[in-house]
């Protein structure tokens, strides 16, 4: 009988082969292992220097002094309105030069601050068709949606109208403008707006309406040549006021509202620059401005939306009965008001940042001169939008809201011939025309329109 097969070889053999694989799994398994902790270290550090430049300290963000950074996302490669060029690049640089350039003899090379806001794109889109040059600076804010300021923003890009965004506050982004542009003029309209808000966010006011104005001014001051400034105030400096029609000579030291208060503080700043350092400044107290592309949290604007939607409104009226009233005015007229003022301002007197001589500094109303009760505003609205609206009477609460406004306007005629010429009626009509387009909503108004065999356009800012 034969010997059994000598298996030990294969057994040794299959068993060091065991111990090569083992071997093998251990190499790959902390090559792995080396390779994922890298590559997560490398994700952190990557999340650490995005929330850094994206998002300052606590301390920095709440400091009225301290300089906005810029943020990749919104001013660099990726904003619209950066066009695939970083701020300060060369690119970037171009299109800063080419929509600031005026187009006619002597004309305005104007930067226009809160140029994608509603007045601010209506008066880039009128300078520019006149052939100045116009260069907007805006920071999209999310006060109401930031999708109508886009909106806005795209509608100037068809003007030629390029807009920078940043902050006031951003005192190197606007030493950088300054550097590229000498500005004839700037017309400043970026601001904190609304009265209600500031119950909310008291601190939004003080950064834009105050220490945003002041950085401005700044570098106005510095600037060579001086701008000449135009800005806008508030109808609402005239607070507790019972003089009527309010004139630019009745007292302004009674605000009902923190946003009143910044812009008397505005007013009071604008004398101390032109004082000292000789800029011509002319501050604008607007009346209760409406129209096509117009702000979403004002009363004609959400009572189209709540009237359409069914939803219930609150009217107004005052601790006596009496209904709540407005000087209403319509947006073309205001227009033409900053731009009558931008005409006949004078040059500042400043040089290196010191005066030479006194500069020019004025205060205007711009309303239309017919206050309208709010009931009145609604059944207008009712009647374009072909729908009942549920009101509700309620009293007016404490929230810094006046009961009555009334623009004296003789002083803004004499000195440029302001005269508005749109009532309540037309505009509202004009507005709702626009409502229903852009919002894609149907109205007595677009119904209208389209059996008169007409286009639905909308104004042309």
């Amino acid at each position: 009988m034969g010997s059994p097969p000598d298996t030990s070889k294969t057994i040794k053999l299959e068993r060091y082969n065991s111990y090569v694989r083992r071997i093998q799994s251990t190499k790959l398994l902390n090559a792995s292992s080396k390779l994922i902790f890298r590559t997560t270290l490398l994700v952190a550090l990557l999340l650490v220097l995005f929330f850094t430049i994206n998002y300052p300290p606590l301390s920095d963000r709440h400091s009225g002094a301290a300089i906005h950074r810029h943020s990749f996302l919104s001013t660099g490669f990726f904003s619209s309105s950066s066009s695939s060029s970083a701020i300060g690049g060369p690119n970037w640089e171009k299109q800063v030069r080419r929509s600031s350039t005026p187009r006619r003899p002597n004309g305005f090379s104007i930067l226009v601050t809160g140029a994608a806001g509603f007045i601010g794109a209506h008066c880039s889109i009128s300078l520019k068709k006149r052939g100045d040059g116009v260069l907007g600076l805006d920071n999209f804010n999310s006060y109401y949606d930031p999708t109508l300021k886009r909106s806005r923003q795209n509608l100037l890009l068809k003007h030629q109208i390029f807009i920078v965004d940043g902050d006031l506050n951003d005192a190197v982004l606007l030493a950088k403008l300054f550097d590229v542009v000498p500005f004839s003029h700037i017309l400043h309209l970026a601001a904190q707006a609304g009265v209600r808000y500031a119950m909310q966010n008291p601190q939004s006011y003080v950064s834009s309406n105050i220490a945003g104005f002041i950085n401005l001014l700044e570098i106005a001051k510095s600037a060579s040549p001086q701008p000449a400034i135009v800005w806008a105030s508030s109808s609402s400096v005239y607070g507790l006021n019972d003089k009527v029609p309010f004139s630019e000579l009745h007292r302004t030291d009674q605000p009902a509202s923190l946003y009143a208060a910044t812009k008397k503080a505005g007013e009071e700043i604008a004398h101390t620059y032109n004082h000292i350092y000789g800029l011509s400044l002319t501050g604008l107290r607007f009346f209760t401005v409406y129209g096509p592309w117009g702000r979403p949290d004002m009363a004609y604007f959400f009572f189209t939306k709540d009237i359409l939607q069914g939803k219930p409104i609150d009217v107004y009226q005052t601790q006596g009965g009496e209904q709540v009233a407005r000087d209403f005015t319509y947006i073309d007229d205001v227009v033409k008001g900053c731009v009558g003022s931008l005409d006949t301002a004078e040059r500042s007197t400043g040089s290196g940042g010191k005066k030479r001589k006194p500069a020019q500094l004025r205060v205007y109303n711009l309303g239309n001169t017919s206050p309208v009760p709010v009931g009145r505003l609604v059944s207008i609205l009712e009647s374009l939008l072909g729908k009942k609206a549920k009101k509700r009477v309620v009293g007016m609460p404490r929230n810094g809201d006046v009961p009555f406004t009334h623009a004296n306007v003789s002083l803004a005629y004499r000195d440029f011939g302001y005269k508005p010429t749109t009532d309540l009626a037309a505009g509202l009509r004009k507005f709702v025309k626009w409502y229903s387009g852009y919002y894609g909503v149907e109205t007595r108004v677009k119904k209208e329109i389209e059996e008169a065999g007409g286009l639905l356009e909308g104004s042309s800012a």
